[in-house]
Parts: structure tokens; C-alpha cells; sequence
């Protein structure tokens, strides 16, 4: 079965098929955090889902690059086009720190938890502040195309030349052009200084309170949230490449004004496949701080929010997030959570008994077990090739944890498998749950574990000696570096203890 995939823009499943012509590299860009505040379970779900299509590609054969930005400017709250403060701007004010700052502190700690959901890596992982230059060179050329235009410092595409000149607008978020010349009509009170009110602005003045600005053709200002995506998934894929993802959040306005902008500077769209993850719910409702119905992925792993009684592990999590398609709302519940940590430990059991199994000489047997363990192996990389279907792939995974229980309670006699067929059972379960679903093996956290309270030992070693000569402000520095790193130090009269949140 060849690759099929949900194309948003479309509304279709359809065969994948890369552009380039030799059909092995595959350019995908997904849109990443905008680092002003600790990454939340919803983004989690988002970048999890995002893993195993970049997974499951790498499985398949395919050179994959892929790239997924930084958002460290530019990102305002509320109306985008209004030159209002920043959210990093807001945040910097409020912890009393350089903007540049709250980006490396939240940036730090959306790696950490990247890392501790066992994602991979990115290829490229580029930030806004880092491709200006860019940015400005794509708001000249789509002047230059008569796409957008300046008034009073800031520059806007014209949306309205796009509708007018049928290119397209709207077709990803399924807005027809008459509901968007509605909207423009019903909110024209708010045009401003836009010639439209569905213009949007791809370079936006600086007000007086903005701190982070940099000097263009059109004054001081900085770009426009859509501009960035834009910008560096061009740069770095070309003009059209083959896959772009996010949220389903963001398809309007975000990737609809990427689709716009890309046609303004270059006359073509950018995108072959475009790929949305469905929201993550928690109890069945939207998660909303100001509810309190909202759990951060610190409180998750440490067990200390209010709404669960203990804590779960980050793969419990990504096992969870697993067990429904990426286009599904998924409800997250203490049950479901309960549920998926089981099942997990069940996974974890079966995968340590059939490493256990050992491969007999005989290789005559062709029993129908051997039919069946091949044919519910091929299902499960069936759903896989399905658009990516995780929740049915684990079905046929369990289908098959659970003959790897009746060999390890002599139900079945491992020895009426065939040598081959017990090999390629071996081989393709740790591609399946190690490599594509990325759950990490047990034995690895251990050691991970291991090394972690190793160095420990060893930083609290030099805190005690800095303790020790009295030197409190280095002890002070190794605690506060700690804290920053999730790691809270305790101390008493008897020990020095260590807790990681």
C-alpha cells in the first residue's frame, strides 16, 4: 500500500507523491512555538503527531529535511495588525527581563519537553529574529508584484486583488470569497488604515512601547506574524514544497495569509500537502486557564496539578496521544491517562518477553500462526500508510501483544513459528514501537535516569563545597541554574535532596 495522506487544502486523501523527481527527498515545514510562555499539552499533541509523520517517513526511505521555526517576535495578542505590545514584549516587562531572555528561557524549556516526549529533532530549526533580512527582501518583492502596499509605516498585502484575481483565497479554510467580502463589509468600521478590512499586515510599525524593532525601507518596525513562515520555509524548501503542518488553529488566518504571501512574492503556491492535527480537550471541555481547566506538562509529569492524583510519565502521555487519529479531538481525562499508562506497561512486558524468544533453527514450518503474525504485522503498517493512523496501527500492535503472552505462558509454542517469520516479528515490533511511535524503550529511561542522578551527585557535590567555604552566592547560582532547569534543590540539617518537576 502506498502512502496516502489527508490534504486539508483539497479535502481529500491522496496518494503521496514528492516532488522531487527521483522521489526520495521530502521537504516538510511545521509551524513551531512562539516562545513567550511554557509550551502547552494542546502544542505537545501538535509536535507528537508531527514526530511520527517525520517517523514514519525516515522508516519509509525518504531524506527528509524538516524544518520547524521559533516564533520570537512579532506574535501580538489580539489583532495582529494593530502594533500593539508583543506577547515575549509583555512578558519581558512582566518578569523584568530583556526580551531576548523570556525567548532563551522558554525556548530551553520547549526543548526539554520535546526531549522528554522522546521527539526528534528538527533538521533546521530557524527563529524570526534570525531571518529579517529575509522577511524584508519577500515584503519588497511582493510590492514590487502589486500585493501589497505601504501606508504610514506599515505594509499590507492586498488580499482583495487576490480574491478579485479568483487565486485562491479562502480555499484552505473553506471561507468562499462572498463570506469573506461579507466579513470585510460587516467590519468595515475597523478597516482603518487599510485600503480592505481582510487586508493583513506584513510589516508592522513599531509603536512607541514595541521593544523589539528593526530598521526597513518603511521605517522602524518588525514583521508581520504570517511573514515568517513564509520567509524561512522558502528559504529552506524552495519555493513549492512537499509538506506543511500545524495546528488546525491556524489555518485561518495563519497559513492562509502563508498561501497569499507566497503567491505575492513568487506567483506560485507553496504547498503540495497540507496537514492540520485536530485540538486536545481536557474533560471535555476546551482548556482555559482562567476556568482553571488546563494542565501544563510540568504538573502533568510531577503529579502536582489540582485536577490529577498523581503523576504520569511522558510516555504514558505520548502512548495516550497515540491511541487517536491526529485529525480527532482527543479528550484527555485522569481514566484515559489511568488507561494508557496500563497499557503501556502491557506494550513494555511484551516487548521484554519477545526478546526473550530465542530463534530455533527450524525454518520449515509455515503454520497458519505464521500466517497470521505476517498478516497483522502488514495491517498495522497499513493504517500507518493510512494517514498516519496511530490509534488503528496500536490495535493490530495489541493484537499481537497478545500472542506474544499465550508464547510466554506456553499457550503457543513459539517453536511452530517458523525461524523467519519469529525474526521479522522481532525486527519489525521495535520498528514499530521504538522507531515510528517513538516510544522509548524502558531500558533506555533507566539509563537516562541513571545518568541524570550521576551528575547530580556531582553538581551537589560542588554545592556543598561552595557551602562549605561559606561562598553563598555560588551556592545560590548552582540552585537558581537548577530551578531554571526544572530541578528543585532541598536542603535540611541532615541532606541535601534533589526533585525534577
Amino acid at each position: 500500500m502506498s502512502l496516502q495522506i489527508y490534504n486539508s487544502l483539497s479535502r481529500n486523501v491522496e496518494e503521496f507523491k514528492p516532488i522531487d523527481p527521483k522521489g526520495i527527498s521530502v521537504g516538510m515545514y511545521v509551524c513551531g512555538p512562539t516562545v513567550y510562555n511554557e509550551v502547552h499539552l494542546g502544542n505537545c499533541r501538535t509536535f507528537v503527531s508531527f514526530d511520527i509523520i517525520y517517523r514514519y517517513l525516515l522508516f519509509k526511505g525518504y531524506k527528509v529535511r524538516y524544518v520547524r521555526n521559533i516564533t520570537d517576535v512579532g506574535h501580538l495578542e489580539g489583532d495582529v495588525d494593530s502594533g500593539a505590545e508583543s506577547k515575549i514584549d509583555q512578558r519581558a516587562r512582566l518578569e523584568q527581563l530583556e526580551p531576548m531572555e523570556i525567548v532563551q528561557k522558554y525556548t530551553n524549556l520547549f526543548h526539554e519537553v520535546m526531549s522528554q516526549l522522546n521527539t526528534l529533532s528538527p533538521s533546521i530549526e530557524p527563529t524570526a529574529t534570525g531571518h529579517i533580512v529575509e522577511q524584508i527582501e519577500m515584503v519588497k518583492k511582493i510590492i514590487e508584484n502589486g500585493y501589497a502596499y505601504e501606508k504610514n509605516g506599515s505594509v499590507y498585502f492586498n488580499t482583495k486583488k487576490l480574491i478579485e484575481e479568483q487565486k485562491g483565497y479562502g480555499q484552505l479554510s473553506g471561507k468562499q470569497t462572498e463570506d469573506l467580502l461579507q466579513e470585510s463589509r460587516d467590519n468595515l468600521k475597523n478597516q482603518g488604515e487599510k485600503n480592505h478590512p481582510t487586508d493583513f499586515a506584513i510589516w508592522v510599525k513599531a509603536s512607541p512601547s514595541h521593544i523589539m524593532r528593526w530598521p526597513s525601507p518603511w521605517g522602524e518596525g518588525f514583521p508581520g506574524w504570517h511573514l515568517e513562515c513564509s520567509a524561512m520555509s522558502t528559504k529552506y524548501l524552495g519555493d513549492t514544497f512537499d509538506i506543511h503542518g500545524g495546528g488546525m488553529d491556524l489555518q485561518f488566518p495563519h497559513h492562509e495569509n502563508e498561501i497569499a504571501q507566497n503567491w505575492g512574492a513568487c506567483s506560485c503556491k507553496p504547498v503540495h500537502y497540507w496537514i492540520h492535527g485536530n485540538m486536545l480537550v481536557l474533560n471535555g471541555k476546551k482548556m482555559s486557564k482562567s476556568d482553571g481547566n488546563y494542565i501544563m506538562p510540568r504538573e502533568l509529569f510531577s503529579g502536582t496539578s489540582p485536577l490529577l492524583s498523581k503523576a504520569y510519565s511522558p510516555m504514558t502521555l505520548r502512548f495516550f496521544m497515540l491511541q487517536a487519529h491526529y485529525r480527532s479531538t482527543l479528550n484527555i481525562t485522569e481514566e484515559a491517562l489511568q488507561a494508557a499508562e496500563k497499557g503501556l506497561s502491557r506494550l513494555r512486558e511484551a516487548m521484554i518477553h519477545l526478546e526473550e524468544v530465542k530463534i530455533h533453527e527450524n525454518d520449515a514450518i509455515n503454520s497458519e500462526l505464521d500466517t497470521h503474525i505476517n498478516q497483522v504485522l502488514q495491517n498495522a503498517f497499513d493504517e500507518l500508510d493510512n494517514d498516519f493512523n496511530t490509534a488503528n496501527a496500536l490495535a493490530h500492535i495489541f493484537g499481537l501483544v497478545s500472542e506474544i503472552n499465550k508464547m510466554k505462558s506456553g499457550l503457543i509454542d513459539w517453536t511452530s513459528i517458523s525461524a523467519n517469520t519469529l525474526i521479522k516479528l522481532k525486527k519489525n515490533m521495535k520498528s514499530l514501537v521504538y522507531d515510528i511511535l517513538g516510544l522509548q524503550n524502558e531500558s533506555d529511561s533507566s539509563h537516562n535516569k541513571d545518568i541524570l542522578s550521576g551528575l547530580m551527585d556531582l553538581i551537589l557535590d560542588f554545592r556543598r563545597q561552595a557551602r562549605e567555604e561559606k561562598n553563598w552566592a555560588k551556592s545560590d547560582e548552582i540552585r537558581i541554574k537548577l530551578e531554571s532547569l526544572g530541578i528543585t534543590v532541598k536542603d535540611s540539617k541532615e541532606k541535601t535532596e534533589w526533585v525534577q518537576k
